[in-house]
């Protein structure tokens, strides 16, 4: 059988109307294509295993295996498919429980049709997204603690950030895709990624929630920017 051209996507939503308008969506455009289609978190992973999918695109509230569980098994697997959740419900829960999974990506049902093409293609040129909302939600909540910001503490102090690492934190911690960094900061998207990578290591950081808890520790981003 001949390779479909393009991103290959697989939408996993237990609504059928969702599924379809989400099929209708990607179809239309010139650079995805939508390679299947599940109702569940079981039927997620064996499709996955299937069609071999570069991005899944997974709804979290299913009935049997959930969307989390899904996102285990299918990162956890050979294929090498990369998982975006795209879900109405935003809960801290969620959030945590998707990245540590695995998640790619994090967005929430009400963003923009051209919004969640666009994290499709981030996702799947191996960048990692979270949107922009639940990014400066968790920026509050982080900001209510009694602690409050401690500014130059987390993973050794910052000792070894090189000053163009510290820009891109700020960008990371204000919510920017690698893409996005790469033209605020004039360089190349493979760059800024080669930059996060080190910022991940450098902090021990284990998802893009933690690099954007960090910026707000050492005061390079506040809840209202």
């Amino acid at each position: 059988m001949t390779a479909a051209p393009g991103v290959r996507v697989l939408l996993v939503d237990d609504q059928p109307l969702v599924r379809a308008g989400l099929r209708v969506l990607v179809d239309t455009t010139g650079d995805l294509v939508c390679v299947g289609e599940a109702g569940d978190g079981d039927e997620a992973v064996r499709l996955a295993a299937e069609v071999h999918p570069d991005v899944v695109v997974m709804d979290i509230r299913m009935p049997g295996t959930d969307g989390i569980e899904a996102t285990r098994r299918i990162t956890g697997g050979p294929g090498g498919a990369r998982v975006l959740v795209l879900t109405t419900f935003d809960d801290d829960e969620y959030v945590y429980g998707s990245l540590r999974a695995g998640a790619a990506g994090f967005l929430v049902k009400d963003m923009d049709l051209d919004a969640i093409l666009t994290a499709i293609r981030v996702v799947a040129a191996g960048d990692g997204l979270i949107a922009p909302a639940v990014t400066r939600r968790l920026i509050a909540e982080f900001a209510a603690r009694p602690e409050g910001p401690r500014v130059g503490s987390g993973a050794g102090g910052g000792e070894g950030i090189t000053e163009r690492e510290r820009e891109v934190l700020t960008l990371v911690g204000r919510g920017l895709s690698n893409a996005e960094i790469a033209a605020a900061l004039f360089i190349s998207p493979a760059t800024a990624k080669a930059h996060v990578g080190r910022l991940f290591t450098k902090l021990s950081a284990r998802d893009r929630v933690h690099l954007v808890i960090t910026a707000y520790e050492w005061g390079l981003v506040t809840p209202s920017r």
